[in-house]
C-alpha cells in the first residue's frame, strides 16, 4: 500500500511511485506511436473535413469514463471491505488474548500456548490468501503442532480448531465454565468468520465479462481517437491522445489492483503490517518486555 505525506503539485506531477504510470507506459507508448503516424499520414494527405468527427468520440469518451468510474466504485469496495476485515482481526485477536489472560491468570504457559496460535493464525491467513506457502507461522507454535498443521490443506481453519480444541479440554477437565468458554468461544467464531468474509473476497472477483468489455472499449477508444481528432487537433493529436489514454488505462489498470486486495501489488492492502500489529498486541499482553517494531513504509511502500 503507498503511504505518502500530502504532496505538492510538483510532487504530484513528478512522482512514479503509485502513479499507476509504469504499468500502462507500454500501453500509453503504443497509443503515442499510433497517434504520431496518423497526424503525420493526415499532414502528407489531408482527408476531408467531417464536422462531426468528433461527436461519437465525445460521447464514447463519456460514457466509457462514467463505466470505468462504477467499477472502481465497485473494485475499491472490495479493497475497503478486505481492510474492514483485518481491522477486525486484529481487534478480536487482542480481546481474545486479553480475554485468555483475564479468565485464566495462573497458567501462563497456557497464555503463551493460545497467543502463539493466534499469531500463527494470521500468518496462515495471510498466507492462505495470497496462495503462499509462507513462513514465520512455525516459530509461534510447538513442532508437534506445527508438523500437524503442515498437512492440512486450510490451515488457518486447522489453526483454529487446535484453539478450540485446547479450550475443550479445559472445559472437560473443570479448569474453565461453560460460560466462559462460551465467552472465548465468540472470540474465536468470529475470526472464523472473518476468515470466510476473506476468502469470499479472495475468491470472487467482479465479473469478467465486464472487466473485459471495459478493456476492450477503452482499447477502441483510444485506438480510433486520433482518426476522430486530427482534423481538429492537427499537431497536438499524439499529446492529447496520450493525455486521454493515461486516464483511462491508468482507472482500468488500478481497478485491477484493487479487484485483488490481498494480492502483492503496490496498492494492495499491506498484509504483513496487519500481522506484525497482532504479534506486538499479542506479545504486549502476554507481558514480553522485547517487541518487535512495527513495520514502516520503504520508499513509500508498506507491504
Amino acid at each position: 500500500m503507498i503511504v505518502r505525506d500530502r504532496a505538492d503539485t510538483l510532487t504530484l506531477l513528478t512522482t512514479l511511485r503509485g502513479s499507476i504510470l509504469l504499468r500502462v507506459a507500454p500501453r500509453l507508448l503504443a497509443v503515442f506511436v499510433l497517434a504520431l503516424g496518423v497526424t503525420l499520414a493526415h499532414a502528407a494527405y489531408p482527408l476531408p473535413r467531417w464536422p462531426l468527427a468528433t461527436l461519437p468520440f465525445t460521447l464514447l469518451g463519456l460514457a466509457l469514463s462514467i463505466f470505468l468510474g462504477f467499477r472502481n466504485s465497485a473494485c475499491y469496495d472490495r479493497w475497503w471491505e478486505g481492510r474492514r476485515q483485518w481491522g477486525a482481526l486484529i481487534a478480536e485477536s487482542r480481546a481474545l488474548i486479553r480475554e485468555v489472560g483475564a479468565l485464566l491468570p495462573e497458567d501462563a504457559a497456557l497464555a503463551h500456548r493460545l497467543g502463539g496460535r493466534i499469531v500463527a493464525f494470521a500468518h496462515l491467513l495471510r498466507d492462505h490468501l495470497r496462495g503462499e506457502a509462507g513462513a514465520g507461522w512455525e516459530d509461534w507454535i510447538a513442532p508437534a503442532e506445527r508438523d500437524w498443521l503442515a498437512g492440512r490443506q486450510n490451515r488457518p481453519d486447522a489453526a483454529l480448531r487446535r484453539l478450540s480444541g485446547e479450550l475443550a479440554a479445559l472445559v472437560a477437565a473443570g479448569r474453565l465454565s461453560d460460560m466462559l468458554y462460551r465467552i472465548l468461544a465468540e472470540r474465536i467464531a468470529a475470526m472464523t468468520g472473518i476468515q470466510a468474509a476473506c476468502e469470499r473476497l479472495r475468491a470472487t472477483p467482479p465479473p469478467f465479462t465486464y472487466s473485459l468489455l471495459l478493456h476492450r472499449t477503452a482499447w477502441l477508444f483510444c485506438i480510433f481517437l486520433p482518426f476522430g481528432f486530427v482534423q481538429t487537433l492537427g499537431l497536438a493529436t499524439p499529446v492529447v491522445t496520450v493525455i486521454l489514454a493515461y486516464a483511462f488505462f491508468g482507472l482500468d489498470a488500478l481497478g485491477d489492483e484493487l479487484e485483488e486486495p490481498f494480492a502483492l501489488s503496490q496498492n494492495a492492502l499491506p498484509l504483513n503490517a496487519f500481522v506484525r500489529t497482532i504479534e506486538i498486541g499479542v506479545l504486549e499482553a502476554l507481558g514480553a518486555a522485547d517487541l518487535p517494531p512495527p513495520l514502516l513504509p520503504v520508499d513509500h511502500v508498506l507491504t
